[in-house]
């Protein structure tokens, strides 16, 4: 059996601020320490059906929806929202951007029924970190989907996330200004960004990548696309009602 990629155990613990919060962890972190071992799951991978509604409300709460966002893909009012913890260093997570990200995003994001926001979750050390920050300094210069794809491509994550190595992604991506790119992945605004994101993954258990949170819904790892699209169609019928 695969093992999952959990976050080391050295990192901080989860911060559970109210009683439904604390049970979205324990229910979330049941299902997401699997995330990157899908073919020893089940079909779905989401949340079981008795989770308790004030769980799923806390969790749906998480959506952002910030205009300016620049580590989102969607409308801000879009009626679904799909929040992704990854980690560039993690092959599933690779693979769930390669295979589904964009099949996702030519099926729902492009008519306005899906947001994507990313959270930057690294687990494997300094150089994830690296690449957590490079990506949102990419995202400054409106270039974190173009960061995003290059960093996933097929064979990247084997090049590792060294400095000169995310320089070479950036310029990749058409990051224009590399000196302000070099800035902004060094200063305190991609620090914040990224204990931002983070803090927010270990307060509702996320404990493996990647892992996903479909309108308060959760689904662990690279399912197949079909366990998306029922999803999205669930939360999509659900948000109407």
């Amino acid at each position: 059996m695969s093992s999952p990629t959990r976050r080391p155990t050295s990192a901080a613990k989860p911060l559970l601020i109210s009683a439904g919060v604390a049970v979205a962890a324990i229910t979330l972190g049941l299902v997401s320490w699997q995330a990157t071992a899908p073919e020893d799951r089940g079909s779905s991978g989401s949340l079981p059906a008795a989770a308790p509604r004030t769980a799923s409300a806390a969790l749906k709460a998480l959506a952002r929806r910030e205009p300016g966002d620049k580590l989102a893909a969607g409308r801000a009012d879009a009626p679904v929202v799909l929040i992704e913890y990854s980690d560039f260093k993690c092959g599933y997570c690779g693979k769930f951007a390669r295979d589904t990200e964009p099949e996702l995003v030519k099926k729902y994001v492009e008519n306005g029924t899906l947001r994507i926001e990313w959270r930057n979750f690294p687990i494997f050390g300094a150089e994830s970190e690296g690449a957590a920050r490079a990506a949102w300094a990419a995202g400054q210069q409106d270039r974190f989907a173009a960061f995003h794809a290059a960093a996933y491509a097929d064979g990247s994550k084997e090049k590792g996330f060294a400095e000169p190595r995310l320089l070479e992604l950036a310029r990749e991506a058409g990051v224009p200004d590399l000196e302000r790119f070099k800035a902004d992945m060094a200063g305190e605004q991609a620090t914040a960004a990224l204990k931002k994101d983070q803090e927010e993954g270990y307060r509702i258990g996320v404990t493996s990548t990647p892992s996903f949170l479909v309108n308060g819904k959760p689904i662990a790892g690279a399912q197949p696309l079909d366990a998306f699209t029922a999803a999205i169609a669930q939360a999509e019928a659900a948000a109407k009602q």
